[in-house]
């Protein structure tokens, strides 16, 4: 008997398809069996009944992937798909151009990184840009209140991405180094207080939070060393 059943293991281990002996797939994300239709819609000799292998693989598709209906040219993505996972050797009528290796192989533009440094990186720079439009405003009343606006952007993100605190003459210093000399605002403005800032009521809650949890879990350490002892 158990040689029986030692025969039959060997003969499905022989049968079984690793992975690795497996053909690749050229867009894993439709899965094998797709793959394996398109294999067969190439292998089909007449051209009406490719066709409509071809339109009905097409179908499939569509329902495996239902996200890429919300996709611009929904119907000519899958269409490009078949022909890319048919290695561009399925010969059928297509609705849309049949595209070609080549078409893939071509590389995009390249992108170049912007080459002017951030001073402050945690004040971005389309702050930057804000400040520069701003230095160009006439001096009055306008100026003065979109660079005490400025300014409290400036301290909301520097506390935002920073842990330590910020005193309001550090955040007029950097405004001024940032501007040129050419945005200043009275020594006695007031910024917004950091405890009126979301971003620091949400730290304040979290860092509570931790120090309640690590209060409760010293305790119960505690209470358990001094029932573990004997008297």
């Amino acid at each position: 008997m158990n040689c029986q059943i030692d025969s039959l293991t060997n003969r499905l281990i022989k049968k079984m398809e690793y992975n690795t002996e497996r053909s690749q797939m050229a867009i894993p994300e439709y899965g094998r069996n797709v793959q394996r239709m398109i294999e067969f819609a190439v292998s089909v000799k007449n051209r009406d009944e490719r066709n409509r292998v071809a339109r009905a693989i097409i179908s499939v598709m569509g329902q495996l992937n239902p996200h890429l209906r919300d996709v611009t040219d929904f119907k000519h993505k899958l269409w490009d798909h078949l022909f890319i996972i048919a290695d561009f050797k399925l010969d059928v009528d297509s609705p849309y151009p049949i595209p070609n290796a080549e078409t893939f192989k071509t590389k995009p533009d390249r992108v170049n990184y912007p080459d002017n440094k951030i001073k402050y990186r945690h004040y971005g720079r389309i702050l930057e840009k804000i400040i520069q439009k701003a230095i160009e405003f006439e001096e009055g009343d306008e100026k003065k209140v979109l660079t005490e606006m400025i300014a409290n952007s400036m301290k909301k993100s520097y506390l935002m991405w920073n842990r330590d605190s910020v005193t309001d003459d550090v955040i007029f210093d950097q405004l001024k180094e940032l501007s040129k000399g050419k945005l200043k605002l009275p020594a006695d403005t007031k910024l917004v207080q950091a405890s009126e800032l979301p971003v620091v009521r949400q730290q304040q809650h979290s860092n509570n939070n931790k120090n309640k949890n690590r209060n409760r879990n010293n305790r119960h350490r505690n209470n358990r060393n001094r029932g573990g002892k004997k008297m």
